[in-house]
């Protein structure tokens, strides 16, 4: 599935998907709430789990905006509920196991590790306002940091 790159103040793709609790979830049950959506390679990995901790700790002070965290990796619903038990992530983390998500938000990209080409997530943030329109996207996220940039974009 090959979509246009998205682009801030367009409307964000519905994604419908398995929760870490193996429950069906749907973005736009989300709307009239600020959405910080973000997509990232695999649970449990370093940076992975040092950008969601971030965002763990974070949690009081976007709660204040009132807005909502939701995590995405390709990870399958089992997957993601060690991950967010191990580090007591407070948010729902989404299963991208065919990564339609992915696809749409186009973060399905080529990587290449030590000559070796292959297909996965590359880490991106999306901000989408109350009324399901996206306000700020992060490319190239550095984990370290990043959910304080998010925090000062809301």
């Amino acid at each position: 599935m090959k979509t246009e790159k998205l682009k801030e103040g367009v409307e964000a793709p519905e994604i419908e998907l398995q929760t870490d609790m193996d429950e069906p979830f749907r973005l736009s049950s989300l709307r009239g709430r600020k959405v910080v959506l973000y997509f990232y390679p695999k649970a449990n990995t370093p940076g992975c789990t040092t950008e969601s901790c971030e965002f763990r700790d974070s949690m009081p002070a976007i709660e204040e905006k009132d807005a909502v965290v939701i995590g995405v990796s390709p990870d399958k619903p089992g997957a993601q509920a060690k991950f967010k038990n191990k580090h007591k992530l407070p948010f729902t983390l989404l299963a991208d196991t065919g990564h339609r998500a992915a696809e749409a938000y186009g973060v399905w990209k080529e990587k290449n590790m030590c000559g070796r080409k292959y297909m996965g997530i590359e880490r991106t943030t999306f901000l989408i306002g109350e009324d399901g329109k996206i306000r700020k996207i992060f490319t190239k996220v550095k984990p370290s940091g990043h959910a304080g940039e998010v925090l000062s974009a809301l």
